[in-house]
Order: C-alpha cells, then structure tokens, then sequence
C-alpha cells in the first residue's frame, strides 16, 4: 500500500551507524556522515578512526597518483611537502597541527599504517598542485630539501606536472533579493574534478569544536577543511568557492585548509572572512569566495590572486562562480589562458551559462531550482543539450573535446567531471542544514570497468576508479537527522555514446 516515492526512500535511507568517543558514522546514499566534537585531539582521534578504511584507500591511490603525474616517488613528494608546510602549520595554526595528530593516532586505531607527515600532506593537498611550478625554487631555498633533493632543486619537475596553471574546478552560485523566492540567501555548488581523488570526497563532516563556531561541511576522509569547500555554520555563514583556473603564482605561507577551517571556525562577520583568507596568503588553491551572512542578508564575492584580490557584497542580485576571475588584473597578470571570454571553454561556456540561468529563473530561485542549475546540460557552443564538459553539469569523461582551444585542459573523454551537488538556502542555514547528491549533480551513473573498457588511453586508472551510482538528494544536518531531499525521482539514463543504462533509481 506504499506510494512509489515512500518506496524509494525505504529503499535509500537505509543506513549503517557506528559511534565512538566523541564521534559518529552515519553511511547512506552514497555519503559517510561523520559527526566529530571536542578538543583537537579528541575530534581529530574519533575523525581518523571512523574514516580509518578510507584514509588506507586514499594512501592506495596516491601511492600510484603521485609519481604517475609528477615523476617522483609517493615518499619524496610527501617529505617535500611536510617540510616546507608543516612549520607554517605549527607555528600559526597550532589548534589544527594538534587535530591532525588526532587524526594520524586515530586512524592508526582503526587499523591504517599512515605516518603524521602523509596525514599533513592529505591535508594540503589541494596546495601541492600550486606548489608544484615553483618545487625547485622552493627545495633549493631550504637548506634540508636541498641538499637530499638536489636535482629538483637544479630543475623543478617536469611539464607533466601541471596543466598551465591553478586547475579549473566547480560551479557555483549565490543568489538574494530580487533573484530568489523569498528574497532570501540561496547558494549551490559542485565539484568539478579528476575522478581518482575527488571520488573519496564523499564524507559530510559536522564539527562542534571545544571553542568557536560548529560548522557542518562536504570533505574528504581524515581532513580539516573542506578542500571541495561547501560549508554551513552556526553564525548563519554558509561558504563556497570555485577555484581560478590556469592561476599561477605562489609563495611560501600558511596554506589554505588551515586559513579557510579558521575562517569558517572563528569569523563573526564578511569583514571577518576578508581578513583572515587573506592574512599571510600564499596564493594556494586561488579561488572566487563566495559568502552568505543569512543575518544581514548579504551576499559576498572574495576573487582571491595573491598580490590582487577583489571584493564585492550585494544585499539584491548574485554571484556566478565558473573558474575565471572577473577582475582584469588578477585574470592578466596572475592567470594564464583562464578562457574567460572563450565559450568553447568550459569557462567562458558557464559564465554565458549561469548568467542565463539566474536571469531565467529571477524571483523564484530556490533550493529546487538550485538542483535544476547544477544539473544543466545545456552547451552554449553548440546551442544544444550535450553532456560535456562545457555544461553546468559537466561531463568530460563522455567529451570527444573535438572543439579544444587549450590542447591538454582537460583532455578528450578524461575521467573528470561533476561529483556531486549542494545547495541550501537561509531556512536551511538557520537548521544548519544542506541538501547534498553524490555521484553527479544530474544523477547520471559511471561504471569504472565499463569507462575504462571503452577508452582504453585510461585503463591504468581502472584499479583505482570506483563506481558511482545514481543517488538521491539527501538533506543534511549538523545533528544526525538526514533523510531523502521530496522529490527523490526514477529516469532513464542515456549516455552520449548511445548506450542506455537500465533505469535506475535517484
């Protein structure tokens, strides 16, 4: 005598718990809710133990990542990478160097063979890429590094070791006033990025620290920050980002898991956020900031270069994040290529894109109509609905890349593209609430053996590629209450290489 939608959500909010000292472990659709509290060591610790399988996985990973993209050795690059980075960490952010002690000793707990230095370079990992032009530079400047390293110190790494630039990651928008429907703050956002790491970005982590803000947020296993960077606090901020593609200056500072987890922790007000993402800034992981006080009712927009940044608030109207910077001078003179104008890029395709949206849909934005935007397929290029890498929802795995400006950014059919979606909206804030998909923003499926079978240039990835199926959205909170986002749906999904999938539930 079940409707078919109660089916469904019989069907998906079945789940596995687990609780520790000071921490709990919620799995469904396709999400490891984890909830951590206390003082760093105490989060930290019940952190590394509930995601402790994980944390063994993404050591396999990297362990084959690494010196395949850059041509050095796991090893070297993390001893590389905790010598310049963890002093900053120590000395700034003590708070932070002590939870990932907890995570290091509770992961160990939990059966993983992980040092303190690789759970640092997890951590920073979304620096390592930034860093990495400027490696022989910076060995040749420590004394330690450069007398082990002697060679990268001499010559750097090579091409292979980056794409140009910062990468291109997320879409993203923040919308209030005449733009939503009920002038209210409403924010979405997904992650773009390479299949092998970014599929172990699946943990929603709520945090209720000893001192400071709690802040609920979507992570990867054993981390700080966000690093795909969607947060929910309990000042009513909610915080996301896409990253400034093809950015590419550095210096030695404080990285930015520990100056965004500080932000998100500690800041009260915008003003509070400006100041802290950009005190000592070492250009790390270059992003368009987008930021909602659901107290004031206003928007914010941090373009954060190095030397230049650019703020914007706006309490009527929106911000678009799609991987260029608006302003000229962090686009000319800290960027290369970023294809802001170019719309055979994914870039350029989404900010002509989103505009359209927001306009489209001006007066009624809301949380469904943030889900209908990060699922858009719709090409700009091409005038058409075409899954590929230029749409809101990207797919680059399924793009031929047939119409490429910029040869090696991304490649033709790469495993990459959105993970997941979230959105939330000033209601669902004042819950410390989000509504979170898994898989893609779309809901479309990928099998790992059936990509790779087809495009065999990626075979070597096959053993470290998981599947993700077509989820649903779920509705998240800081506290352990999560269920099925109302309007869980079936649908047919047709990939564009014409062969269909069994119809699958979302």
């Amino acid at each position: 005598g079940r409707s078919e939608r109660q089916e469904e959500n019989i069907i998906f909010r079945v789940y596995i718990m687990r609780r520790v000292a000071n921490g709990t472990r919620i799995e469904e659709n396709g999400w490891i809710r984890v909830a951590i509290s206390g003082t760093p060591h105490q989060r930290g610790f019940a952190n590394g133990l509930l995601v402790a399988k994980e944390m063994s996985e993404v050591i396999r990973m990297l362990r084959y990542l690494i010196p395949n993209s850059y041509g050095i050795k796991y090893e070297e690059l993390v001893d590389i990478i905790y010598t310049l980075l963890s002093p900053q960490i120590q000395s700034n952010f003590p708070e932070y160097y002590e939870e990932m002690k907890g995570i290091t000793s509770g992961a160990k707990s939990g059966g993983t063979k992980i040092s303190f230095e690789e759970v640092v370079f997890w951590n920073t990992y979304y620096s390592v890429g930034y860093m990495i032009g400027h490696i022989g530079e910076l060995i040749k400047n420590n004394s330690v590094l450069s007398v082990k390293y002697s060679k990268l110190a001499a010559h750097g790494l090579g091409s292979g070791a980056g794409e140009g630039g910062g990468s291109d990651r997320c879409t993203a928008f923040i919308a209030v006033g005449d733009y939503t429907a009920d002038g209210k703050i409403v924010c979405a956002h997904n992650t773009f990025d390479n299949f092998m790491d970014a599929q172990y970005c699946n943990v929603m982590l709520s945090v209720k620290p000893a001192k400071g803000n709690a802040f609920i947020m979507q992570t990867a296993p054993g981390c700080i920050a966000s690093g795909t960077d969607y947060y929910v606090n309990d000042r009513g901020m909610v915080i996301t980002e896409t990253t400034i593609g093809g950015f590419t200056k550095f210096k030695l500072a404080d990285p930015i898991c520990c100056r965004v987890r500080q932000a998100v922790q500690y800041g009260k007000t915008l003003d509070d956020y400006i100041e802290i993402l950009k005190r000592n800034n070492s250009g790390d992981y270059a992003n368009s900031w987008l930021i909602g006080d659901t107290k004031t009712n206003t928007i914010m927009r941090i373009e954060l270069g190095l030397e230049y940044i650019n703020v914007e608030k706006k309490k009527n109207g929106y911000f678009i994040g799609f991987n260029a910077p608006y302003d000229p001078a962090i686009r000319a003179l800290e960027c290369e290529n970023t294809g802001f104008y170019d719309i055979r890029r994914h870039q350029g395709a989404r900010r002509v894109r989103l505009t359209q949206l927001m306009e489209k849909h001006k007066g009624k934005i809301n949380i469904e109509i943030g889900e209908e935007v990060l699922s858009d397929h719709y090409d700009v290029y091409l005038n058409k609905i075409n899954m590929c890498s230029r749409t809101c929802c990207s797919h680059y795995n399924l793009d031929a890349r047939e119409f490429m400006s910029q040869a090696d950014r991304p490649l033709p059919y790469q495993p990459r593209g959105a993970m997941d979606g979230i959105v939330t909206d000033t209601t669902l804030v004042k819950q410390m609430g989000l509504v979170a998909r898994w898989g893609s923003s779309c809901g479309t499926p990928f099998y790992a053996k059936e990509f790779c079978d087809r495009n065999l240039q990626w075979a070597d990835q096959k053993p470290y590629l998981m599947d993700r199926i077509s989820q649903p959205w779920t509705t998240f909170y800081l506290n352990e209450r999560t269920g099925t986002h109302h309007h869980a749906t079936k649908r047919t999904i047709k990939y564009k290489s014409g062969i269909k999938k069994k119809t699958r539930r979302k």
